[in-house]
């Protein structure tokens, strides 16, 4: 038998702990988490768009590792020389599609949890997909982004504001869709008064009675 399939798709609010639980659910499910650093990296430093990527698909069944191969070299090139290799500009609907294609080959190869970038939508018609929205009240948030950054409680509140709106725009763009709607999920969790460990285990616990094999 092969390896199960699975993706988990983690939206949140900034500040509810998402992003933690989600490296936490990684963990007991024995998976990679992915999150926006890497997409970064493999976009918007090197200006990469769909027909890139799909250039380099074409030239092997193991697309991820000539992908990483050629990331290599950018990286390597980008540090000689100080900057991007090439100044091209690409526009932000250009980097969600190579994001997309990104993620379903992700999802493809290997069971994974992703944080962000629209997840919830990309993998809207995947029936391997689990699509959870961590959600939390603005106390819980606040406090937890006061701690996290030492900051204090307007900052915090200010950030919240910033991020909320930011994340609203970028889905409401991309995705056609408010990230609020519940409809978009399988689970909305507001894990305001549940801890990190308590929430991650009550989805990996849920995952596993979908595989049992797993």
């Amino acid at each position: 038998m092969g390896k199960i399939k699975f993706v988990v798709a983690i939206n949140r609010e900034y500040g509810s702990g998402g992003s933690e639980i989600a490296y936490k659910l990684g963990k007991l499910l024995g998976v990679n988490v992915y999150d926006r650093g890497i997409l970064d990296s493999l976009t918007q430093q090197f200006n990469l768009t769909v027909e890139e990527i799909e250039r380099i698909r074409a030239k092997k069944t193991d697309w991820w590792g000539d992908f990483c191969q050629y990331y290599k070299q950018f990286d390597s090139s980008r540090k000689l020389h100080g900057g991007v290799t090439e100044d091209r500009q690409v526009t932000s609907q250009q980097i969600y599609d190579a994001e997309a294609v990104i993620l379903r080959d992700l999802a493809a190869q290997e069971a994974c949890v992703i944080i962000g970038r629209s997840g919830f939508h990309v993998f809207k018609d995947d029936p391997s997909a689990l699509k959870i929205f961590c959600i939390a009240d603005t106390n819980s948030r606040v406090r937890r982004i006061m701690n996290q950054f030492a900051v204090d409680e307007d900052t915090a509140r200010k950030r919240i504001e910033i991020v909320d709106k930011a994340r609203e725009n970028y889905t409401k763009t991309f995705a056609g869709v408010s990230r609020y709607d519940a409809r978009n999920y399988d689970f909305v969790i507001n894990v305001s008064h549940f801890s990190t460990d308590s929430v991650a285990n009550f989805l990996a616990a849920n995952i596993r009675k979908k595989y049992p094999n797993l």
